[in-house]
């Protein structure tokens, strides 16, 4: 019977250096899985990262601004939303999309915020703020009238693209408005951040409504 041969010192520290690799990985594994607090997987919405961040420090500016933006917001989309079925022009209809899909998230973010900073989501039911109008938001600027919204809603055709557009270019420009007051009084980085989108984004559209209203 042939004897195999005791193994070189070399292949012997090959061996051992591997063992002890995959005892090394196999602990990493272990420990990884036991810690509940690890980051959580990255969301590809901004919503709930704007929401995490909006946790920390915050002053009544934000919160003012959170709970008249959501309803304007709101507004705004439902006014979009009236653009299918009505609209003619084919630059309104995809404003009209392009502003329900970015309202919308931002509406779940400002929701979210309040929650966490223990506010009520409307301006109507928070007593902290003295004058606020517990109608149909009036006192907030680029708001439309019920009178306005029914006639928007009654509009078709070219009728409606220039009812909408002027509408919504004032619209916009109250959103601005209220945007910039958060960003000269806010103190919370990610509404802060919101707003200076919100300037951003909206007077785009501003100065593309205005060239619309030009051919129409």
């Amino acid at each position: 019977m042939s004897v195999l041969p005791y193994p070189s010192v070399h292949c012997r520290a090959v061996v051992a250096t591997g063992v002890v690799a995959v005892l090394a990985l196999g602990l990493a594994a272990c420990g990884s899985g036991d810690k509940h607090t690890s980051a959580p997987a990255t969301h590809h919405g901004s919503s709930h990262s704007a929401s995490a961040s909006a946790s920390g420090d915050f002053d009544q500016a934000d919160v003012t601004f959170a709970q008249m933006m959501i309803p304007h917001h709101q507004q705004a989309v439902s006014m979009a939303k009236l653009a299918d079925g009505r609209a003619s022009d084919q630059e309104i209809k995809t404003l009209a999309a392009d502003i329900e899909k970015a309202q919308g998230p931002e509406i779940s973010t400002m929701q979210g915020w309040l929650a966490s900073w223990g506010k009520p989501a409307s301006p109507s039911m928070d007593h902290s703020m003295p004058g606020m109008s517990h109608g149909s938001g009036s006192s907030m600027p680029g708001m439309m009238s019920g009178k306005d919204m029914t006639g928007l809603k009654a509009a078709k055709g070219k009728d409606f693209d220039k009812r909408f557009t002027e509408m919504m270019i004032g619209h916009h420009k109250g959103a601005i408005t209220m945007a910039e007051d958060e960003q000269k009084n806010g103190r919370n980085p990610a509404a802060k951040k919101l707003a200076v989108a919100v300037v951003k984004n909206q007077q785009a559209e501003v100065d593309k409504m205005h060239k619309i209203l030009d051919r129409l």
